[in-house]
Protein backbone atom coordinates (compact mmCIF):
# COMPACT_ATOMS: atom_id res chain seq x y z
CA UNK A 1 0.00 0.00 0.00
CA UNK A 2 2.86 2.09 0.13
CA UNK A 3 4.53 1.04 -3.73
CA UNK A 4 3.82 4.71 -4.56
CA UNK A 5 6.20 6.67 -1.99
CA UNK A 6 8.47 8.39 -4.31
CA UNK A 7 11.62 7.99 -4.08
CA UNK A 8 13.11 12.11 -4.25
CA UNK A 9 12.94 13.52 -1.11
CA UNK A 10 11.59 17.16 -0.79
CA UNK A 11 12.12 19.49 2.58
CA UNK A 12 8.57 19.45 4.75
CA UNK A 13 7.89 22.15 7.15
CA UNK A 14 4.12 21.90 7.73
CA UNK A 15 2.85 18.91 6.61
CA UNK A 16 3.16 15.01 8.27
CA UNK A 17 3.03 11.54 6.66
CA UNK A 18 2.52 8.63 8.13
CA UNK A 19 3.68 10.16 12.10
CA UNK A 20 5.85 8.32 14.19
CA UNK A 21 3.92 9.00 17.34
CA UNK A 22 0.32 9.63 18.63
CA UNK A 23 -1.01 12.11 20.76
CA UNK A 24 -0.38 12.99 24.66
CA UNK A 25 -3.12 11.66 26.12
CA UNK A 26 -2.65 8.08 25.11
CA UNK A 27 0.71 8.73 27.20
CA UNK A 28 -1.08 10.19 30.50
CA UNK A 29 -3.70 7.69 30.14
CA UNK A 30 -0.85 4.68 30.34
CA UNK A 31 0.97 6.37 32.95
CA UNK A 32 -2.52 7.08 34.85
CA UNK A 33 -3.07 3.41 35.06
CA UNK A 34 0.32 2.94 36.84
CA UNK A 35 -1.38 4.55 40.25
CA UNK A 36 -3.06 1.92 42.08
CA UNK A 37 -7.02 2.12 42.03
CA UNK A 38 -6.57 5.42 39.77
CA UNK A 39 -9.19 5.96 37.06
CA UNK A 40 -7.81 8.06 34.31
CA UNK A 41 -10.44 10.76 33.21
CA UNK A 42 -9.87 12.47 29.61
CA UNK A 43 -11.47 16.05 30.06
CA UNK A 44 -12.83 16.34 26.25
CA UNK A 45 -15.12 14.22 23.68
CA UNK A 46 -16.17 11.12 23.92
CA UNK A 47 -14.36 10.10 20.76
CA UNK A 48 -11.03 11.24 22.20
CA UNK A 49 -11.34 8.97 25.13
CA UNK A 50 -12.68 6.05 23.09
CA UNK A 51 -9.40 6.21 20.85
CA UNK A 52 -7.03 6.83 23.71
CA UNK A 53 -8.36 3.45 25.47
CA UNK A 54 -8.74 1.35 22.05
CA UNK A 55 -5.06 2.41 21.36
CA UNK A 56 -3.94 1.17 25.03
CA UNK A 57 -6.39 -1.84 24.38
CA UNK A 58 -5.10 -3.15 21.42
CA UNK A 59 -1.77 -2.84 21.97
CA UNK A 60 -1.86 -4.68 25.83
CA UNK A 61 -4.95 -6.92 24.87
CA UNK A 62 -6.30 -5.97 28.38
CA UNK A 63 -9.64 -3.98 28.97
CA UNK A 64 -8.53 -0.12 29.83
CA UNK A 65 -10.96 2.02 31.69
CA UNK A 66 -11.33 5.69 31.51
CA UNK A 67 -14.24 7.82 32.08
CA UNK A 68 -14.66 11.52 30.15
CA UNK A 69 -16.20 14.83 30.54
CA UNK A 70 -18.40 13.72 27.57
CA UNK A 71 -18.24 17.14 25.47
CA UNK A 72 -21.03 17.94 23.33
CA UNK A 73 -21.46 20.95 21.68
CA UNK A 74 -22.46 23.18 24.88
CA UNK A 75 -19.01 22.38 27.05
CA UNK A 76 -17.24 23.21 23.23
CA UNK A 77 -18.78 26.54 23.11
CA UNK A 78 -19.02 27.68 27.02
CA UNK A 79 -16.22 25.31 28.50
CA UNK A 80 -16.05 22.23 29.87
CA UNK A 81 -16.35 23.32 33.64
CA UNK A 82 -19.67 22.03 34.49
CA UNK A 83 -19.19 18.94 32.57
CA UNK A 84 -16.11 17.80 34.59
CA UNK A 85 -17.60 18.75 38.00
CA UNK A 86 -20.12 16.48 37.10
CA UNK A 87 -18.09 14.01 35.59
CA UNK A 88 -15.68 13.90 39.14
CA UNK A 89 -18.94 13.56 41.61
CA UNK A 90 -20.57 10.77 38.81
CA UNK A 91 -17.23 8.98 38.96
CA UNK A 92 -16.62 8.95 42.58
CA UNK A 93 -20.00 8.03 43.39
CA UNK A 94 -20.53 4.97 41.01
CA UNK A 95 -16.49 3.70 40.37
CA UNK A 96 -14.88 4.62 43.81
CA UNK A 97 -11.26 5.05 42.65
CA UNK A 98 -8.38 6.79 44.85
CA UNK A 99 -7.45 9.47 42.92
CA UNK A 100 -8.82 10.42 39.28
CA UNK A 101 -6.39 11.58 36.82
CA UNK A 102 -7.07 14.13 34.52
CA UNK A 103 -5.81 14.49 31.51
CA UNK A 104 -6.69 17.01 28.57
CA UNK A 105 -7.69 17.35 25.18
CA UNK A 106 -6.89 19.07 22.43
CA UNK A 107 -10.39 20.69 22.12
CA UNK A 108 -10.39 21.81 26.32
CA UNK A 109 -6.85 22.75 25.79
CA UNK A 110 -8.01 24.90 22.84
CA UNK A 111 -11.15 26.65 24.84
CA UNK A 112 -8.79 27.26 27.06
CA UNK A 113 -10.51 25.32 30.37
CA UNK A 114 -8.69 26.29 33.75
CA UNK A 115 -8.49 22.56 35.33
CA UNK A 116 -7.54 23.43 38.64
CA UNK A 117 -10.27 26.01 39.63
CA UNK A 118 -12.81 23.31 38.46
CA UNK A 119 -11.09 21.36 40.66
CA UNK A 120 -11.33 23.33 43.37
CA UNK A 121 -15.08 23.59 42.90
CA UNK A 122 -15.61 20.35 42.46
CA UNK A 123 -17.18 17.88 45.00
CA UNK A 124 -14.29 15.70 46.15
CA UNK A 125 -15.35 13.35 48.96
CA UNK A 126 -13.07 13.17 52.00
CA UNK A 127 -9.80 10.98 51.57
CA UNK A 128 -9.88 11.29 47.67
CA UNK A 129 -7.42 13.37 45.31
CA UNK A 130 -7.78 14.68 41.98
CA UNK A 131 -4.64 15.40 39.95
CA UNK A 132 -4.09 16.79 36.29
CA UNK A 133 -1.90 17.23 33.32
CA UNK A 134 -2.34 19.29 30.50
CA UNK A 135 -2.08 17.05 27.48
CA UNK A 136 -2.49 19.20 24.20
CA UNK A 137 -2.75 16.67 21.05
CA UNK A 138 -1.22 19.36 18.59
CA UNK A 139 2.13 19.33 20.72
CA UNK A 140 4.53 16.62 21.37
CA UNK A 141 3.53 13.18 21.54
CA UNK A 142 2.41 10.03 23.45
CA UNK A 143 5.98 10.16 25.27
CA UNK A 144 4.76 13.81 26.38
CA UNK A 145 1.84 12.80 27.84
CA UNK A 146 3.30 10.36 29.59
CA UNK A 147 5.98 13.11 31.19
CA UNK A 148 3.66 15.48 32.05
CA UNK A 149 1.04 13.43 33.54
CA UNK A 150 4.20 11.47 35.80
CA UNK A 151 5.21 15.08 36.67
CA UNK A 152 1.92 15.86 37.89
CA UNK A 153 1.74 13.01 40.38
CA UNK A 154 4.90 14.20 41.57
CA UNK A 155 3.75 17.98 41.71
CA UNK A 156 0.71 17.34 43.40
CA UNK A 157 1.91 14.20 45.62
CA UNK A 158 5.28 13.92 46.80
CA UNK A 159 5.85 15.57 49.91
CA UNK A 160 9.07 15.63 52.23
CA UNK A 161 8.28 14.57 55.86
CA UNK A 162 11.80 14.68 57.11
CA UNK A 163 11.15 10.92 57.22
CA UNK A 164 14.13 9.47 55.16
CA UNK A 165 12.54 5.92 53.73
CA UNK A 166 15.75 4.33 52.40
CA UNK A 167 14.51 3.91 49.19
CA UNK A 168 15.19 4.96 46.20
CA UNK A 169 12.48 6.22 43.68
CA UNK A 170 12.44 4.42 39.98
CA UNK A 171 11.03 6.40 36.80
CA UNK A 172 11.15 3.55 34.54
CA UNK A 173 10.09 5.62 31.57
CA UNK A 174 7.57 4.71 28.69
CA UNK A 175 8.56 1.01 28.33
CA UNK A 176 6.13 -2.24 29.39
CA UNK A 177 4.75 -3.72 32.25
CA UNK A 178 7.00 -6.65 31.55
CA UNK A 179 10.04 -4.52 31.55
CA UNK A 180 8.65 -2.82 34.49
CA UNK A 181 8.72 -6.14 36.65
CA UNK A 182 11.97 -6.83 35.28
CA UNK A 183 13.42 -3.65 36.62
CA UNK A 184 11.78 -4.52 39.93
CA UNK A 185 13.74 -8.23 40.10
CA UNK A 186 17.24 -6.61 39.18
CA UNK A 187 16.50 -4.06 42.63
CA UNK A 188 15.24 -6.85 44.18
CA UNK A 189 18.21 -8.94 43.47
CA UNK A 190 20.48 -6.18 44.64
CA UNK A 191 17.76 -6.04 48.34
CA UNK A 192 17.20 -2.67 47.66
CA UNK A 193 13.71 -1.27 48.79
CA UNK A 194 12.59 0.93 46.04
CA UNK A 195 9.54 3.06 44.86
CA UNK A 196 8.34 2.58 41.05
CA UNK A 197 6.55 5.45 39.76
CA UNK A 198 4.53 4.73 37.57
CA UNK A 199 4.19 0.61 37.84
CA UNK A 200 1.72 -0.38 35.19
CA UNK A 201 2.87 -4.28 36.29
CA UNK A 202 -0.46 -6.20 37.63
CA UNK A 203 -2.27 -4.05 36.04
CA UNK A 204 -2.25 -3.87 32.58
CA UNK A 205 -0.65 -7.81 32.33
CA UNK A 206 -2.68 -8.75 35.56
CA UNK A 207 -3.24 -12.32 35.78
CA UNK A 208 -6.87 -14.22 34.50
CA UNK A 209 -9.25 -14.88 37.90
CA UNK A 210 -11.71 -15.76 36.06
CA UNK A 211 -13.48 -12.45 37.94
CA UNK A 212 -13.23 -9.03 36.48
CA UNK A 213 -12.08 -6.28 38.92
CA UNK A 214 -11.95 -2.80 38.16
CA UNK A 215 -8.67 -2.08 39.48
CA UNK A 216 -6.29 -4.89 40.12
CA UNK A 217 -3.67 -5.66 42.63
CA UNK A 218 -1.18 -3.38 40.59
CA UNK A 219 0.31 0.15 40.49
CA UNK A 220 1.46 2.52 43.05
CA UNK A 221 -0.30 3.29 45.45
CA UNK A 222 -0.79 6.96 46.54
CA UNK A 223 1.06 6.68 49.86
CA UNK A 224 3.79 5.25 48.23
CA UNK A 225 3.56 8.35 45.84
CA UNK A 226 3.45 10.86 48.55
CA UNK A 227 6.13 8.76 50.46
CA UNK A 228 8.73 9.35 47.29
CA UNK A 229 9.66 12.47 48.11
CA UNK A 230 11.42 10.80 51.23
CA UNK A 231 13.59 8.59 49.10
CA UNK A 232 17.17 8.62 49.17
CA UNK A 233 17.37 9.36 45.49
CA UNK A 234 15.30 8.96 42.10
CA UNK A 235 17.00 6.88 38.90
CA UNK A 236 14.85 8.30 35.78
CA UNK A 237 15.16 6.33 33.07
CA UNK A 238 14.93 7.45 29.73
CA UNK A 239 15.40 11.24 29.90
CA UNK A 240 12.40 11.94 27.56
CA UNK A 241 9.88 10.32 29.63
CA UNK A 242 11.25 10.51 32.96
CA UNK A 243 13.66 13.72 33.71
CA UNK A 244 10.64 16.09 34.56
CA UNK A 245 9.52 14.09 37.15
CA UNK A 246 13.16 13.59 38.54
CA UNK A 247 13.83 17.13 38.65
CA UNK A 248 9.90 18.02 40.28
CA UNK A 249 11.22 15.92 42.67
CA UNK A 250 14.55 17.33 43.46
CA UNK A 251 13.41 21.00 43.44
CA UNK A 252 10.12 20.08 45.37
CA UNK A 253 11.24 17.79 48.42
CA UNK A 254 14.74 17.78 47.79
CA UNK A 255 15.55 13.91 46.28
CA UNK A 256 18.82 14.14 43.94
CA UNK A 257 17.57 12.64 40.65
CA UNK A 258 19.83 10.66 38.20
CA UNK A 259 18.86 10.63 34.84
CA UNK A 260 20.19 7.36 32.40
CA UNK A 261 19.38 5.79 29.21
CA UNK A 262 16.73 3.23 29.47
CA UNK A 263 17.89 0.23 30.18
CA UNK A 264 18.52 -1.47 26.83
CA UNK A 265 21.94 -3.63 25.97
CA UNK A 266 25.18 -3.97 28.03
CA UNK A 267 26.05 -0.57 28.33
CA UNK A 268 22.90 0.74 29.39
CA UNK A 269 21.99 -1.88 31.80
CA UNK A 270 25.52 -1.95 32.84
CA UNK A 271 24.96 2.33 33.79
CA UNK A 272 21.56 1.12 35.68
CA UNK A 273 23.56 -1.11 37.90
CA UNK A 274 26.50 0.82 38.54
CA UNK A 275 24.34 3.87 39.54
CA UNK A 276 22.15 1.62 42.18
CA UNK A 277 25.41 0.16 43.59
CA UNK A 278 26.59 3.45 44.31
CA UNK A 279 24.26 5.07 45.76
CA UNK A 280 23.43 1.70 48.12
CA UNK A 281 26.88 0.92 48.52
CA UNK A 282 25.63 -2.56 47.60
CA UNK A 283 28.08 -5.09 45.29
CA UNK A 284 26.80 -6.26 41.89
CA UNK A 285 24.72 -9.17 42.33
CA UNK A 286 26.50 -12.29 41.12
CA UNK A 287 22.73 -13.55 39.82
CA UNK A 288 23.42 -10.45 37.50
CA UNK A 289 26.75 -10.72 36.46
CA UNK A 290 25.77 -14.60 35.33
CA UNK A 291 23.70 -12.98 32.90
CA UNK A 292 25.39 -10.60 31.59
CA UNK A 293 28.17 -13.17 31.46
CA UNK A 294 25.44 -14.62 29.23
CA UNK A 295 24.59 -11.93 27.41
CA UNK A 296 28.06 -11.42 25.88
CA UNK A 297 28.14 -15.45 25.38
CA UNK A 298 25.23 -14.95 22.70
CA UNK A 299 26.88 -12.25 21.41
CA UNK A 300 29.92 -13.91 20.45
CA UNK A 301 27.69 -17.42 19.39
CA UNK A 302 25.36 -14.79 16.81
CA UNK A 303 27.53 -12.29 15.95
CA UNK A 304 27.70 -13.70 11.85
CA UNK A 305 24.19 -13.36 11.77
CA UNK A 306 24.19 -9.59 12.38
CA UNK A 307 27.14 -7.95 12.21
CA UNK A 308 27.88 -5.15 9.30
CA UNK A 309 23.71 -5.24 8.47
CA UNK A 310 22.57 -2.50 8.10
CA UNK A 311 19.79 -0.98 10.22
CA UNK A 312 17.02 1.89 10.25
CA UNK A 313 15.39 2.32 13.70
CA UNK A 314 12.10 4.48 14.75
CA UNK A 315 9.90 4.68 17.94
CA UNK A 316 9.85 6.62 20.90
CA UNK A 317 13.00 8.76 21.72
CA UNK A 318 14.49 7.10 24.90
CA UNK A 319 13.76 3.48 23.26
CA UNK A 320 15.75 4.36 19.81
CA UNK A 321 18.39 6.06 21.90
CA UNK A 322 19.12 2.98 23.97
CA UNK A 323 18.54 0.78 20.88
CA UNK A 324 20.97 2.61 18.41
CA UNK A 325 23.34 2.54 21.14
CA UNK A 326 23.34 -1.59 21.48
CA UNK A 327 23.10 -1.91 17.77
CA UNK A 328 26.43 -0.62 17.69
CA UNK A 329 27.64 -2.88 20.17
CA UNK A 330 26.26 -5.47 18.36
CA UNK A 331 28.17 -4.65 15.31
CA UNK A 332 25.76 -3.23 13.38
CA UNK A 333 25.22 -0.07 11.49
CA UNK A 334 22.27 2.30 12.40
CA UNK A 335 21.83 3.69 9.01
CA UNK A 336 18.64 5.43 9.83
CA UNK A 337 17.50 6.91 13.03
CA UNK A 338 14.14 8.31 13.44
CA UNK A 339 11.48 9.53 15.94
CA UNK A 340 8.11 10.86 15.76
CA UNK A 341 8.60 13.61 19.31
CA UNK A 342 10.27 16.52 18.97
CA UNK A 343 13.45 17.45 20.77
CA UNK A 344 16.89 18.39 19.83
CA UNK A 345 18.61 16.35 22.39
CA UNK A 346 17.42 13.42 20.55
CA UNK A 347 19.42 14.47 17.34
CA UNK A 348 22.06 15.47 19.30
CA UNK A 349 22.81 12.64 20.94
CA UNK A 350 22.09 9.78 18.61
CA UNK A 351 24.12 11.79 15.99
CA UNK A 352 27.48 11.76 18.58
CA UNK A 353 27.24 8.09 18.61
CA UNK A 354 27.14 7.73 14.76
CA UNK A 355 30.14 9.88 14.57
CA UNK A 356 31.93 8.30 17.42
CA UNK A 357 31.23 5.11 15.71
CA UNK A 358 32.09 6.32 11.98
CA UNK A 359 29.05 5.69 10.95
CA UNK A 360 27.18 8.07 8.04
CA UNK A 361 23.82 7.94 9.19
CA UNK A 362 20.83 10.17 8.80
CA UNK A 363 18.66 11.21 11.88
CA UNK A 364 15.69 13.09 12.39
CA UNK A 365 13.27 14.20 15.27
CA UNK A 366 9.92 14.87 14.75
CA UNK A 367 10.12 12.65 11.66
CA UNK A 368 7.30 10.71 9.78
CA UNK A 369 7.40 7.11 8.48
CA UNK A 370 7.13 8.78 5.01
CA UNK A 371 10.87 10.23 5.16
CA UNK A 372 11.88 7.07 6.94
CA UNK A 373 10.55 5.34 3.64
CA UNK A 374 11.84 7.52 1.52
CA UNK A 375 15.42 7.34 2.65
CA UNK A 376 14.73 3.65 2.35
CA UNK A 377 14.18 3.98 -0.82
CA UNK A 378 17.09 6.11 -1.97
CA UNK A 379 19.82 3.27 0.37
CA UNK A 380 17.79 0.37 1.42
CA UNK A 381 18.57 -1.12 4.61
CA UNK A 382 18.82 -5.08 6.18
CA UNK A 383 16.23 -4.91 8.54
CA UNK A 384 13.84 -2.67 10.07
CA UNK A 385 13.49 -1.85 14.04
CA UNK A 386 9.92 -0.28 15.60
CA UNK A 387 6.42 0.08 15.94
CA UNK A 388 3.62 -2.33 13.80
CA UNK A 389 3.39 0.73 11.25
CA UNK A 390 6.86 0.11 10.17
CA UNK A 391 5.62 -3.11 8.77
CA UNK A 392 3.84 -1.32 5.74
CA UNK A 393 7.36 -0.17 4.64
CA UNK A 394 8.86 -3.16 5.47
CA UNK A 395 5.71 -5.08 3.14
CA UNK A 396 6.31 -2.60 0.22
CA UNK A 397 10.50 -2.42 0.53
CA UNK A 398 10.77 -6.21 1.11
CA UNK A 399 12.82 -5.84 3.97
CA UNK A 400 12.47 -7.93 7.44
CA UNK A 401 11.20 -6.28 10.06
CA UNK A 402 11.59 -6.92 14.04
CA UNK A 403 8.26 -5.35 16.03
CA UNK A 404 9.89 -3.68 19.08
CA UNK A 405 8.51 -0.41 20.87
CA UNK A 406 4.96 1.22 21.09
CA UNK A 407 2.49 0.30 19.49
CA UNK A 408 2.48 -3.31 18.56
CA UNK A 409 -1.05 -3.81 17.34
CA UNK A 410 -0.95 -6.60 15.23
CA UNK A 411 0.80 -8.81 17.97
CA UNK A 412 0.67 -10.18 21.22
CA UNK A 413 2.71 -11.55 23.88
CA UNK A 414 5.30 -8.69 23.98
CA UNK A 415 4.08 -6.30 26.80
CA UNK A 416 4.69 -9.27 29.39
CA UNK A 417 8.19 -9.76 28.33
CA UNK A 418 10.90 -6.98 29.05
CA UNK A 419 13.53 -5.65 26.18
CA UNK A 420 15.43 -4.27 29.28
CA UNK A 421 18.03 -5.43 31.55
CA UNK A 422 20.38 -8.31 30.45
CA UNK A 423 17.24 -10.73 30.21
CA UNK A 424 15.84 -8.52 27.59
CA UNK A 425 19.41 -7.76 25.54
CA UNK A 426 19.05 -11.58 25.15
CA UNK A 427 15.54 -11.31 23.91
CA UNK A 428 16.40 -8.31 21.27
CA UNK A 429 19.63 -10.13 19.65
CA UNK A 430 17.26 -13.54 19.27
CA UNK A 431 14.84 -11.21 17.70
CA UNK A 432 17.24 -9.75 15.36
CA UNK A 433 19.26 -13.07 14.92
CA UNK A 434 16.03 -15.11 14.13
CA UNK A 435 14.49 -12.56 11.90
CA UNK A 436 17.57 -12.24 9.56
CA UNK A 437 17.76 -16.06 9.51
CA UNK A 438 14.41 -16.44 8.52
CA UNK A 439 15.14 -13.90 5.76
CA UNK A 440 17.69 -15.93 4.88
CA UNK A 441 15.80 -19.63 5.24
CA UNK A 442 13.32 -18.12 3.08
CA UNK A 443 15.56 -16.74 -0.09
CA UNK A 444 17.92 -19.22 0.60
CA UNK A 445 18.39 -21.84 -2.54
CA UNK A 446 17.04 -25.40 -1.79
CA UNK A 447 20.98 -26.64 -1.92
CA UNK A 448 21.90 -23.92 0.31
CA UNK A 449 19.32 -24.58 2.82
CA UNK A 450 21.04 -26.26 5.08
CA UNK A 451 20.61 -27.02 9.25
CA UNK A 452 23.58 -24.09 10.13
CA UNK A 453 23.47 -21.06 7.78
Amino acid sequence: MLDLTPREYSKRSALTVNPAKTCQPVGAMYAALGIHKCLPHSHGSQGCCAYHRKFLTRNFRDPVMASTSSFTEGASVFGGGTNLKTAIKNVFSIYNPDIIAIHTTCLSETIGDDIPAFVATAQVPEGKLVIHANTPSYQGSHVTGFSNMVKAMVKYLAANSKTPNEKINILPGFVNPGDMREIKRIMKAFGQEYIMLPDTSGVLDAPMTGKYEMYPKGGTTVDEIIDSGNSMATVALGSFASSEAAYELEKKCKVPGKVLKTPIGIKATDDLLMAISKLTGKPIPAELEEERGQVVDIMVDCHYHYHGKKVAIFGDPDLVIALTEFTLSLGMIPKYVLTGTPGDAFEREVKFMLEEAGIDGKVKALGDLFALHQWIKQEPVDLIMGTTYGKYIARAEDIPFARIGFPILDRSVHSYLPIVGYKGAMRIIEMISNTLLDRQDRDAADEDLELIL
